[in-house]
Parts: structure tokens; C-alpha cells; sequence
């Protein structure tokens, strides 16, 4: 395990890094106990998979570390609002809080979109804070798709 420096930092230099390989810019970062367990961005294109979000990377990343498919007592930070997808293996992982920058208002899935912790089937939902480095997230991301338009 990696000593803690700031995640959202870190969150968004592996959305950068996921940019620079053609990917969406996101990038995740998964701490327990002030300790970075796992890292990532984007590889759906790389990887041909349109589960390997840099959410659901981190979550496998740290499962093996712990060796425990649980997440208990781990902090999740990300640098968009997760999709419905990751919201549901935040909450199957029981990561304890998810911090996140960017809203997602298209594809969101926490405070948009199907809002998955406010649902009465959601066994789980991790204490959610919204809007760290919010603007350099979205920033980001907009660039990216602007250059895309083009």
C-alpha cells in the first residue's frame, strides 16, 4: 500500500492519464486508513469493456489487495458522479464514503439520474459528498469532448 497524499489530486492526474490514452477523463482513487489501496482511469477502450470504469478498477483493485469482497471502512474518490453502474458496486462493496467532484447530470447515478442510494432496494448507500475540485473535473471533461466535436 501506498502512503496517503491528497486523492482527489491523484483522482484527477489518472483522469489525465486516462485522456492521454483516449479515454473519457475519469479518474478514481480508493483509500482505507489514510493508505492508497488502488488507482485508476478509464480504460473502457483499452480494454474493450464497458465495465472497466475507473470506479469499478479500483473496487477489483482493492478486493484483491484486501482479499475480501468487501470494502468496509474505505473511502472511494472520483472525479465525476459515478454512473448507476458503479453507484451499485460502491454499494455492493460497502465503501463507506464516496467523495466525488463533477455532477453527472446525464449519466449520473447518485444525485441524478436513477439516484441508486435513494432506493428502497439499496441495501447499502456510503455517505456521499459532491463538488471537491468540482470545476477542474468538469473542466476536464468538457474540454475533452469539445476537442472530440471538432
Amino acid at each position: 500500500m501506498q502512503q496517503k497524499t491528497d486523492p482527489m489530486s491523484m483522482a484527477l492526474a489518472e483522469a489525465r492519464s486516462a485522456e492521454a490514452r483516449g479515454e473519457v477523463p475519469i479518474g478514481a482513487v480508493l483509500v482505507k486508513d489514510g493508505a492508497v489501496l488502488a488507482r485508476a482511469g478509464n480504460r473502457t477502450r483499452e480494454m474493450n469493456d464497458p465495465t472497466a470504469h475507473a470506479e469499478i478498477l479500483v473496487i477489483r483493485e482493492a478486493c484483491r489487495t484486501l482479499d475480501n469482497e468487501r470494502l468496509a471502512g474505505c473511502d472511494l474518490y472520483v472525479t465525476l458522479e459515478p454512473c448507476t453502474m458503479c453507484a451499485a458496486a460502491i454499494s455492493f462493496a460497502r465503501i463507506r464514503r464516496l467523495y466525488y467532484g463533477a455532477q453527472d447530470i446525464k449519466g449520473g447515478g447518485v444525485e441524478n439520474g436513477a439516484r441508486f442510494y435513494a432506493q428502497p432496494t439499496c441495501l447499502h448507500a456510503p455517505e456521499v459528498y459532491a463538488g471537491f475540485r468540482e470545476q477542474e473535473a468538469e473542466d476536464m471533461l468538457k474540454a475533452f469532448f469539445r476537442e472530440k466535436r471538432l
